[in-house]
């Protein structure tokens, strides 16, 4: 076990004392960071940069999943909720900034007529369904992507575990690009579909009329249409994936890049799907904490003044067809799924040339982080990030590509790894 890490690993032996997977979030555990070889306890971060409880500096694009699109601390963020600070993050009263921040994304997002406020993704997905079933008076719902942690969306999936049967019933995944897979949802359910919520972009952008045929699909049943923009909003564009594809949805639900990391989602829509919450209870006592508002009012404000999402946007292309160029001359195109979106570019180790994903990937960030850098697969590319940042990362990648592909094909991968290799992983960055 490498001494780089004896403070993270004095603290994961307490944290498993603690907690039952040694952390609060899925993302953050030995899924995805390998024990023994991993930083896995921050002390403090700065712009694009991060540094974990024994010192070590990292170019951070993993960006606490998604959240950081400024960059951490960032000045006009930080600046804003010191003030507000001054006067206090809870009242028994509303405060003035539920405002502000509402009209801004009133002006920002083409289907926000209202607004609600939460604290996370799974609380807004969970109060739109719970929406929809009250307008359309159905029960089924079509999913498509990770909508949270809650029974009615992860019950399509394999982590369903203590979700009761009769809510897995109400619960039908349909897949990405493909109209057909909704449809037959439809075909099976009909007048009981209340809902479809999908993200309207994934790893592969949609394809030509998708959006727009589902969108059309919705209307003519009386079907609540919703976009999970908790991903793509204020990263693919400013208003989101709606924004940018042109397909306005009745509802939308944002949270990462909303605030910079303070914990704060919203669910937006039109007027006419947005009144019922007078009678639907969706209320939790934090939703209206101000030092979060005054994070997402500052964020917000920085979108509309300087050129956030095109920054990202140029600095991920060079990265993605960088790291396209890199994994094909090393012959690994086998082992790493390249794509995504230059708003949020991934490399991915998978199964390949006789090893299986858990020991390349395994392999493969233990040598990442030796070399400085905290990366996950996919690159949460912040404002923060400069372009020496990518250049490095690059390089590093040159570095570590080769000797992945020197190990697979001499079969001494087994003899490189310095821990044992999780039985699986995540992708889910919620």
């Amino acid at each position: 076990m490498s001494t780089r890490y004896t403070q993270s690993e004095s603290l994961l032996r307490e944290a498993l004392e603690l907690f039952p997977t040694g952390t609060q979030t899925a993302m953050k555990s030995a899924v995805s960071f390998p024990a023994g070889v991993s930083p896995l306890f921050a002390e403090k971060a700065q712009g694009s940069r991060i540094w974990d409880v024994d010192g070590n500096e990292y170019v951070d694009f993993v960006g606490a999943l998604g959240p950081i699109t400024l960059g951490y601390n960032d000045p006009d963020v930080t600046a804003a909720v010191r003030e507000q600070l001054e006067s206090g993050p809870l009242f028994s009263l509303s405060h003035p900034l539920e405002l502000d921040v509402a009209k801004l994304l009133k002006e920002m997002i083409p289907c926000c007529e209202m607004v609600r406020f939460g604290k996370n993704g799974s609380d807004m997905t969970s109060t739109a369904i719970r929406l929809a079933r009250a307008i359309t008076g159905r029960d089924h719902v079509a999913l498509c992507g990770y909508h949270g942690w809650l029974d009615w969306s992860i019950a399509p999936t394999s982590q369903n575990t203590g979700v009761p049967e009769a809510v897995r019933a109400l619960s039908h995944a349909f897949r990405y690009n493909d109209f057909d897979s909704l449809d037959l949802i439809y075909r099976n359910y009909k007048d009981d579909l209340a809902a479809v919520i999908m993200e309207p972009m994934r790893a592969e952008p949609p394809k030509s009329g998708f959006l727009e045929a589902v969108r059309v699909f919705c209307t003519k049943r009386g079907i609540v249409l919703i976009f999970d923009e908790i991903v793509t909003g204020f990263r693919v564009a400013d208003g989101g994936a709606q924004q940018r594809f042109g397909v306005t949805p009745d509802l939308a639900v944002f949270a990462k890049g909303l605030s910079n990391g303070f914990p704060l989602s919203a669910l937006v829509g039109r007027r006419e799907f947005m009144k019922p919450l007078a009678k639907v209870h969706a209320s939790l006592t934090y939703g209206g904490e101000t030092l979060s508002l005054a994070a997402a009012k500052a964020t917000l404000e920085k979108y509309r003044r300087e050129p956030v999402v095109d920054t990202i946007r140029s600095r991920g292309e060079r990265l993605l067809d960088g790291v396209m160029k890199l994994v094909r001359s090393n012959g690994l195109d086998e082992v790493f799924l390249v794509g995504g979106d230059p708003s949020f570019p991934f490399m991915m180790p998978r199964e390949g040339l006789g090893f299986g994903e858990p020991e390349i990937r395994t392999y493969f960030l233990q040598e990442m982080f030796e070399r400085g850098f905290l990366v996950l697969g996919a690159h949460a590319i912040s404002y923060a990030h400069t372009e020496d940042d990518i250049d490095r990362l690059l390089a590093a990648y040159g570095e570590v590509l080769q000797k992945v592909a020197t190990a697979l094909r001499n079969k001494t991968l087994p003899s490189l790894l310095k821990t044992v290799p999780p039985k699986h992983s995540t992708t889910n960055w919620r």
